[in-house]
């Protein structure tokens, strides 16, 4: 078992998945769309904030315990849903929504997953977690996947509007992104120099899109994501279909990929319980704000009427506390999530939720507060937000 005491960033996770995983799916997890210049912003942003120093004050007794739509968090952290998990390490889904269980955060199952529905219940012991929903033109299709997420104990589904159709993401084009890696000469030498990730996935029957194979009719390509998403997904998507899959779900709803005020009131006035400031990682429009940037203009407009919560960007404990601080009743981790997984498994993932946890804890503790909801943006240097 490696001795993980020694990472201490979530900078040191990144690097050794780069080490780990094939360069394919790092690319994938680690990139954006065009000139990349949203997606970088995403993280840089958070740089500009800065924290209020307090001293001479009690830091006994600190508490980082929240709620997310009712759901008693550890942290007011979530594991956001990203595709090709399962790529990241075998049988990565599973490994990650156990650490977030363990750990008493949510986890969020992507549509794109490589583990299915069932194989997050059947190995969580029917633990509950939640489940990213795409639309797709298949609506029998669509029907079919909530019953099952709904079978498997999903208790909170979350819906993606910012992708109808996939932005431009020049590294995958070029990577000829697959799953599995079709067996190309310059694959075959990359996967060489990845002994690890090959055993692992010699260990595993999953390789492909669990949620889909043998779930949809007529898919032609099923390796090919970029096949998939101009296949099926719909670019016809309005406030209508939101409607729909809500009676059908009827249970909690999160809306993600809110960036516009406009688009955030539309949001409350559909009755969800919960919509993400989220510009996919900064995968679609290049160009657009950072998350951060665009949080606190929706949580004035609508921040009294349904819980807003950002992901994009968050690397650090320090940057959960400054959403927070900013408004955000929650966040959400992508690539710090998948830089554990790729490093070293599901003992990756714990220790990326110890390092953000510890982070945060401290954090919240120089600026003055001892309490995770008494957190505002007074501990934050105006002029810097």
């Amino acid at each position: 078992m490696a001795d993980l005491s020694k990472i201490t960033c979530i900078e040191d996770l990144r690097v050794i998945a780069k080490r780990r995983v094939p360069k394919m799916f790092y690319d994938y997890a680690d990139s954006g769309a065009w000139t990349e210049s949203t997606y970088r912003a995403n993280e840089s942003d958070f740089q500009k904030i800065k924290l209020r120093q307090r001293v001479a004050v009690n830091m006994e007794g600190r508490s980082t315990r929240s709620t997310m739509i009712g759901q008693d968090v550890a942290m007011p952290v979530a594991i956001a849903p990203t595709g090709l998990t399962g790529m990241q390490h075998a049988d990565g889904e599973i490994l990650g929504a156990r650490a977030a269980k363990a750990f008493g955060i949510p986890f969020t199952l992507s549509t794109m997953s490589i583990c299915s529905l069932e194989d997050i219940a059947e190995h969580t012991g029917r633990h509950p977690f939640w489940f990213q929903l795409y639309v797709m033109k298949d609506r029998d299709f669509i029907e079919r996947l909530i019953e099952r997420a709904r079978a498997a104990n999903v208790s909170a589904l979350q819906l993606t509007l910012d992708l109808q159709i996939l932005g431009q993401r020049h590294k995958d084009i070029k990577n000829g992104l697959s799953t599995p890696p079709k067996p190309t000469l310059a694959n075959m030498i990359n996967l060489a120099t990845k002994p690890h990730w090959c055993l692992g996935m010699l260990g595993t029957r999953r390789r492909t899109f669990g949620n889909i194979a043998g779930h949809a009719k007529g898919v032609k390509d099923l390796s090919s994501l970029s096949s998939w998403t101009a296949e099926q997904f719909d670019p016809a998507l309005s406030w209508a279909d939101v409607e729909w899959i809500k009676k059908r779900w009827g249970g909690k709803l999160i809306l993600k990929g809110i960036m516009d005020v406009e688009d955030a009131r539309l949001a409350a006035a559909s009755g969800a319980d919960a919509l993400i400031v989220s510009n996919h990682g900064g995968r679609q429009l290049d160009g657009a704000p950072s998350s951060i940037a665009a949080l606190p203009a929706i949580v004035d407009a609508v921040g009294r009427e349904i819980e807003v919560w950002m992901d994009g960007g968050i690397r650090s404990g320090q940057d959960v506390l400054k959403a927070r601080a900013l408004g955000a009743r929650g966040t959400l981790i992508g690539r710090s999530f998948l830089y554990g997984l790729g490093a070293h498994g599901q003992a990756g993932v714990t220790r990326a939720l110890q390092i953000i946890h510890k982070e945060l804890d401290i954090t919240m503790a120089f600026c003055g507060r001892t309490d995770i909801e008494k957190v505002d943006s007074s501990i934050l240097l105006p002029g810097s937000f």
